[in-house]
């Protein structure tokens, strides 16, 4: 098959999350999987949709789910054209996932949010009624949450930068990508807050910085600063920016307000421009961490970094703190969500005895 340009296979291979191969005269694609060649994917499909995701300020993450699922969903009727299906088509895919596959209801909620932004902003056509879509059962869950000897217990067996972050993921009830996500111009150690940027739902909000995190950071900063100032000596030292800002501000990129608070080890390396630079750390370091430090701790319980959000919010209820207070910190949008920790608080023998105990 003949290969087309390589702007083109990037393009598509983002979507797709695996090797391609394109035909320009059809002006189609088709992924590669474990030598098997999938069903056709139309370019303007796939390009359409990443426009549309991108115009509307989507987050990268959310291109890449909702480009894998109109992926899965041409796949599933064997490369058709979504304009050549309607309702019945969706309805036999998001049914499959449920039979079939036996998705949780938030992998097919996802699904169809992708299918439906498909039709709506790039085919152009409204989606009418689904009829009787088989839907995956939503469970009820409660949040794990760690008790305050337990917190202290893995924060004991964390070091440095990570001791450091998960301080301010449990002080501060951040998420682990906002919390990495931290430019240095966000603390404001005068005033003990975190701006927290672009979260959860693009929304900016306020939070505490925690009092006995405020010195161990301002170390840490004179350190990272310490970093940036090398790399510019090198010749390098510029960080990402968001929403184009680079071209507004040319010199932003390279000021110490914007860098990462914690950026990764090893400088990054652009392979079309061979420019170097420092993008936030990866995720998978602080998950391992504290991973590994859960399991020295000694928790039966399954904690991981976000447990230290549940953990926050918790443990401020305990305290007596308004729950309205605690869903501003925490950026929900309802109040109804903050409300899960309410049951969290009347869950266990805390408040009851148990009649057993009477005999």
């Amino acid at each position: 098959m003949p290969q087309a340009n390589g702007s083109l296979t990037h393009l598509l291979a983002l979507f797709a999350g695996e090797p391609v191969e394109v035909d320009p005269a059809l002006g189609a694609v088709r992924a590669v999987n474990n030598g098997t060649l999938s069903p056709t994917l139309h370019v303007p499909v796939s390009d359409g949709l990443r426009a549309a995701l991108h115009t509307r300020h989507y987050s990268r993450r959310t291109e890449q789910a909702y480009g894998h699922w109109v992926t899965r969903f041409l796949h599933f009727h064997q490369g058709r054209h979504p304009a050549e299906m309607a309702e019945p088509e969706i309805n036999r895919f998001l049914t499959h996932l449920a039979l079939k596959d036996k998705v949780s209801a938030s992998t097919q909620n996802q699904a169809l949010a992708a299918v439906l932004f498909l039709y709506r902003h790039v085919i152009g056509r409204a989606v009418g009624d689904l009829g009787e879509v088989i839907r995956a059962r939503k469970p009820v869950r409660l949040p794990v949450v760690m008790t305050r000897e337990e917190v202290k217990a893995v924060l004991a067996n964390l070091t440095g930068d990570k001791w450091l972050m998960a301080s301010i993921m449990y002080g501060a009830g951040l998420r682990l990508m906002e919390c990495l996500r931290l430019r240095v111009q966000d603390i404001d150690c005068s005033r003990n807050e975190i701006l927290v940027r672009d979260g959860k739902g693009a929304k900016d909000r306020v939070t505490m910085l925690p009092e006995s995190s405020k010195v161990p950071l301002q170390d840490h900063l004179k350190k990272v600063k310490a970093v940036h100032q090398k790399d510019m000596a090198d010749g390098w030292g510029c960080v990402l920016l968001p929403n184009a800002l680079d071209r507004k501000y040319p010199n932003a990129s390279s000021d110490w307000r914007w860098q990462w608070v914690f950026p990764q080890e090893h400088r990054w390396i652009n392979p079309k421009t061979q420019e170097q630079g420092r993008h936030h750390m990866d995720e998978s370091l602080v998950q391992k961490a504290v991973k590994d430090a859960v399991a020295k701790g000694g928790l039966m319980k399954r904690a991981t970094c976000h447990t230290f959000r549940h953990a926050f919010a918790t443990h401020w209820l305990e305290g007596g703190y308004d729950i309205r207070t605690v869903q501003e910190l925490l950026g929900h949008r309802d109040v109804k969500t903050t409300m899960i920790y309410t049951h969290v608080l009347n869950r266990g023998p805390a408040g009851v005895r148990s009649p057993v105990d009477g005999l």
